[in-house]
């Protein structure tokens, strides 16, 4: 998808999360460790529910910046969520399921955080910054859950 402007990025962003939510569904119906494949399905609704969250900026979020051109902005190596298969996580273990999700949510939150710095009309730092938040929020919680899985 080629981002051209501040709404392709939101959309960009939730086509992002539903692809991982695919991939972590699919890959959790093949894993044959038990552990890592509840890891599997606790992330894929996750990333279902943070799809559904994006969504609503899309919705919501100020036309002004919606509509900004991100021409300037925008010199990054696309995220990929996960390999091109929807099993790319089926033979992985819960550890390393764990690091590629984590590692997935880092590249989205450095991204709008270097993006915020170059924003240029408020509504579109605004925006980014409550993108950011979002994101940040459920990392948090996504790494919370995690751990007590881990934990048990």
């Amino acid at each position: 998808m080629e981002i051209k402007t501040f709404e392709d990025l939101i959309e960009w962003t939730r086509q992002l999360h539903a692809h991982l939510a695919r991939c972590l569904k699919e890959s959790a119906k093949l894993n044959n460790d038990e552990r890592a494949s509840a890891l599997l399905d606790y992330v894929s609704s996750h990333e279902t529910i943070l799809e559904k969250a994006v969504r609503e900026f899309e919705k919501q979020a100020d036309p002004k910046a919606l509509n900004t051109r991100m021409y300037d902005y925008l010199n990054h190596t696309p995220i990929r969520a996960s390999a091109d298969s929807y099993t790319h996580y089926a033979s992985m273990s819960f550890q390393d399921i764990a690091r590629e999700i984590f590692q997935f949510h880092d590249q989205v939150m450095d991204l709008y955080d270097s993006l915020i710095g170059k924003a240029e009309i408020p509504e579109a730092k605004a925006l980014l910054e409550d993108l950011l938040s979002l994101e940040e929020h459920e990392a948090m919680r996504l790494s919370s859950q995690i751990n007590r899985m881990d934990d048990i």
